[in-house]
């Protein structure tokens, strides 16, 4: 069974993008980061790409191609901060689905190095 089954599928991919994107909207650091005036469009992203790399639908890749996470993220200011806002957003989303400890080890794990690795600007000392 693929990681995409043991989490719940699309539902949980839905509400767990869903109630990310409800911290991100408030959040004044990242909100300008998404420049289109709905949310919705980036949260269908999220949650494809999501349901793609854990073994879902290949949705994604169909319609976007290659992730080129790095890439399409280049234009934005990624400091820590936001990084830490990211995680502190999609903790509280991950917090929610009530998940098997062992399942949320390996989605944390991932999701933090994911965040990490979009960090672009480090702010001089």
């Amino acid at each position: 069974m693929s990681p995409y089954e043991r989490f719940g599928g699309h539902e949980f991919f839905t509400a767990l993008v869903h109630d990310f994107y409800a911290g991100v909207a408030a959040d004044e650091v990242l909100r300008p980061m998404y420049p289109e005036a709905d949310l919705g469009p980036a949260e269908e992203r999220l949650r494809m790409f999501l349901e793609q790399y854990w073994g879902g639908p290949t949705t994604y890749s169909d319609e976007r191609g290659h992730p080129r996470l790095r890439m399409r993220h280049a234009p934005y200011v990624i400091d820590p901060d936001a990084r830490d806002r990211w995680l502190a957003h999609m903790r509280a989303a991950v917090d929610a689905r009530k998940m098997d400890p062992v399942d949320e080890a390996e989605l944390w794990s991932y999701l933090s190095s994911a965040a990490q690795a979009m960090i672009n600007h480090l702010p001089s000392t």
